[in-house]
């Protein structure tokens, strides 16, 4: 499995890459790769350390699996590749992004624009077969994404934490809320959206907790 990724992250990250759960993980994906369509491509399992590096982060989203339809996982969470319809929790946080900021809806749908500005648009697992969701679920990416939120947590502080339904919120629950903003809400799914989602504002709230401690908002 090709690891490309930030030099900052590949160093923080170095003793999980060497635990046995991790080289397990390895040999499951790589057979993954070899029998079936997996997504993302292997040069973009990491896409999102490797677009926002560890220095650079001002901002933590945490999403739950790739998206499994052709085409459309490229690394980032929520995020999808140039030319790609947008998913419809994709939709909806950029509903909220426009109604909140006045930002346009923007034409591709591709984050890669706010993990360069410091968004670690972080999965909980980070690859999926193809039209089966959740299917690299309980392998190992878990408590590999664990330790990604714990370095943040532990050796950064003034993060912005989007954690957007249940499960990002109990991923994000190690952030310690008086040295960070904590922003809560439901997930963006439309399933959910019009009950928090949809008016909770959190992109605002994220860019005036910057500000106020001296970093460069977000253009959303």
């Amino acid at each position: 499995m090709e690891v490309k990724i930030a030099q900052d992250w590949k160093d923080i990250l170095a003793p999980e890459f060497e635990k046995p759960y991790f080289e397990q993980l390895t040999r499951v994906v790589r057979d993954e790769y070899a029998a079936h369509r997996i997504y993302p491509r292997g040069s973009n399992i990491f896409r999102a350390f490797d677009k926002c590096p560890f220095d650079k982060v001002k901002v933590v989203i945490i999403g739950q699996d790739p998206y499994h339809g052709p085409g459309q996982a490229h690394g980032l969470c929520f995020s999808v590749a140039d030319g790609v319809p947008f998913p419809p929790s994709l939709q909806n946080i950029f509903k909220e992004v426009h109604s909140d900021t006045g930002a346009e809806i923007p034409l591709t749908g591709n984050l890669d624009r706010w993990a360069e500005q410091g968004v670690l648009l972080l999965n909980a697992v980070l690859t999926v077969r193809e039209h089966e969701a959740a299917s690299h679920a309980g392998k190992g990416w878990e408590q590999f994404t664990d330790a990604v939120v714990r370095a943040v947590a532990e050796r950064k502080e003034g993060v912005v934490y989007m954690l957007w339904g249940s499960y990002a919120q109990r991923k994000g629950a190690i952030a310690d809320p008086l040295r960070n903003l904590i922003l809560k809400a439901v997930h963006p799914s439309p399933l959910s959206a019009y009950r928090g989602f949809l008016g909770c504002r959190h992109f605002s709230q994220a860019n005036n907790y910057l500000e106020s401690i001296g970093k460069e908002p977000i253009l959303w």
